[in-house]
């Protein structure tokens, strides 16, 4: 880990350093958002054609999407983005949140991502100092963002996220940069536990899947980051607010109760609040119990 107490005596530099890197990641993250789900549908297409061993001639020929292939586009007439087109938040402004070319109008979620993750970096920064802690909770604030718009769009939580997620938590706690390295390993196996008893007690009673296995990986992930202590807490709030969401969307909208609603938002939401005031929270929760 580089040396950070140069950010202690000068901490403008720190939160400059934060907003102008965050602003970039939520730019990337907007193409994570929008291009991982269509990869992931590409290799299931690739996996179903080789298992049904379609003949090669049959097998379907669209290009290829990476996150760094093609070039992004506009959707409406295929003008490719210059690189002016795409410093996050201050080109949607210069362009009056319209493409350069066509005049179509652009979705405005492009900027707010961009200035939601650089407001909840800065507010994490500010929140839990400039210490090894802090800075790697970047890493975290910046994944929760990605999964809950992948979660929102598709309702896919993807284990190429979740999974490193979970496994880079573990390898920071080995040397104890979140918590200590017995409490973030029971955390991922309670996290991940506790959802799926959920998850096959409900498809037991029901016959239904209650939610998907994704949720499981994330708790997991979110355990393994913050420590078993927090996950009462994680559930707590994330089950709450999906209940009071939930049951908002079926009386003022007419959401039917067949219709899926993505639990993962609500756990990131959570696991957000657990970062930043995880102790607070866990006080209230104990002092609730009586203990």
């Amino acid at each position: 880990m580089p040396d950070i107490s140069i950010f202690t005596s000068s901490p403008w530099l720190l939160y400059f350093i934060v907003v102008f890197v965050s602003l970039c990641i939520g730019s990337f993250l907007n193409v994570v958002i929008l291009r991982l789900p269509k990869m992931m549908e590409q290799d299931w297409r690739c996996q179903c054609e080789e298992f049904l061993e379609v003949p090669e001639k049959q097998r379907g020929k669209a290009d290829r999407i990476t996150l760094s292939t093609p070039n992004s586009t506009c959707p409406s007439c295929g003008h490719e983005i210059r690189a002016w087109e795409n410093i996050p938040v201050i080109s949607y402004v210069l362009l009056r949140g319209r493409c350069g070319s066509c005049k179509t109008r652009i979705s405005p979620r492009y900027p707010i991502i961009e200035a939601l993750t650089a407001l909840f970096s800065v507010f994490t920064v500010w929140l839990l100092g400039p210490t090894e802690a802090g800075l790697w909770s970047l890493v975290l604030v910046w994944v929760l963002v990605a999964l809950t718009m992948i979660d929102l769009d598709t309702q896919l939580l993807p284990d190429s996220m979740t999974l490193p997620l979970m496994w880079l938590g573990l390898m920071l706690n080995y040397f104890g940069v979140m918590t200590d390295f017995n409490s973030a390993f029971w955390g991922a196996v309670a996290g991940y536990l506790s959802l799926w008893s959920v998850y096959w007690l409900f498809k037991l009673v029901t016959g239904k899947e209650g939610m998907g296995h994704g949720d499981f990986k994330l708790l997991a992930a979110l355990g393994a980051w913050l420590g078993w202590q927090m996950l009462p807490v994680v559930i707590l709030l994330s089950s709450v607010v999906g209940a009071v969401v939930g049951i908002s969307l079926m009386v003022f909208r007419q959401h039917g109760r067949e219709t899926p609603i993505p639990f993962g938002p609500y756990l990131a939401g959570a696991g957000l609040l657990a970062l930043w005031f995880g102790e607070q929270l866990q006080a209230w929760w104990l002092g609730y119990l009586g203990l």
